[in-house]
Parts: C-alpha cells; structure tokens; sequence
C-alpha cells in the first residue's frame, strides 16, 4: 500500500493511460493499493498538473471526471487534429468479437445492439461503436417498437470486401453443420 504522493500519481497514470470507461475513485485506488483520500489528493494533483497550473506546460490532454469516474481525454482544442489523425492511419486489423458482430450485422440488417448481443450472447455495445467508428456500420434509423438504433453495413465495408452489394456475400447455411455429426443412424429414425 503506498501513500507517497508522486509514487501514488504515476501509478494512477499508468492505469488511467489504459483504461477505456471512467474510473471511480474506489476502482482506482482498488488497482493501485492505496487508500481513497490520497487517490483523490493525487487525482486532483494530476489535473492541476495537466492543466499547468504547477509550473508545467499545459498538456495536450486532461484528466476529466465524468459519469463518476476519471478517464485521460484529448483536449477539445485538439479534437480536429486529432480526428485527422486517426482517420489517416492504416486501420488495424478488427478483433475475433468485431469480425463476429460485424457479420451478424451484415446478414441480419438492419438490425439494434441488443439483438445483435442476443444471437452473440455478450454485449457488443463498445465493438459497435468500433465499427461505426471505423465507418464499417452506420445507423439506419430506429425500432418502431423499441425505438433502439438499428444498425446496417456501409459501402465502405463493401469496398473492404471487393463486392458491390451486401446480397453477394455467401449463404450463410451451407456454411453451417447441421448437427447430425456424432447421432448413431439408428438413434435418428
């Protein structure tokens, strides 16, 4: 368990420069040892520190509390840059869960979050924000039941796959087993 200020700070910053949601303060000081009072001194000694208010420079991000947790985000003066950036780098390779939620959005559209993590049996709500994010998924209006967002595949994911429709993409069912492998013949009649 430590207390020593800048120890404590750095420690907090390693966690906070890898977290992707906002962190309470009992969640931080949980991940670093320490107890809550002096995390919320070294949370509040960061900000100031940050923002240059210690004698530093302003730093191009900020440690921001929001939804009741602490989170690093870009300063909003640095939004535009920022955005140009990312969106000039070479995407990466999609993850197991998006190339799977990506599919099922492509074969079940238009079609909301909450369906898509029914038939995936997880929550897909920060992998379809990835994708939207990568352009791959947009929002094609609202559930007239639910009013949940549904989600379609754009022409950019149509562009990745080298086709012109989303209809080109293969039957899916010839694909699938169909779960007679392992039954004895004479158990099936």
């Amino acid at each position: 368990m430590t207390t020593d200020t800048p120890v404590l700070a750095r420690r907090l910053e390693a966690i906070l420069l890898i977290v992707d949601e906002p962190q309470s303060l009992v969640s931080l000081a949980a991940a670093v040892g320490a107890p809550v009072p002096a995390v919320r001194q070294a949370v509040e000694g960061l900000v100031a520190d940050y923002d240059g208010e210690t004698g530093g420079p302003r730093r191009g991000f900020e440690l921001r509390e929001v939804g009741g947790g602490w989170r690093l985000y870009v300063r909003e003066e640095h939004d535009d840059l920022v955005a140009e950036f990312v969106g000039a780098q070479t995407p990466s390779r999609l993850s197991q869960a998006a190339l799977e939620t990506l599919a099922v959005i492509a074969y079940k559209q238009p079609v909301t979050r909450g369906q898509v993590a029914s038939i995936r049996a997880v929550n897909v709500d920060s992998v379809v924000r990835t994708l939207v994010a990568r352009g791959l998924v947009t929002e094609v209006g609202q559930d007239a039941e639910t009013g949940a967002i549904r989600y379609g595949t754009t022409d950019a994911l149509l562009t990745h796959l080298g086709i012109n429709a989303i209809e080109e993409l293969p039957h899916i069912s010839p694909l699938l087993d169909d779960g007679a492998d392992g039954f004895d013949e004479e158990l099936v009649r």
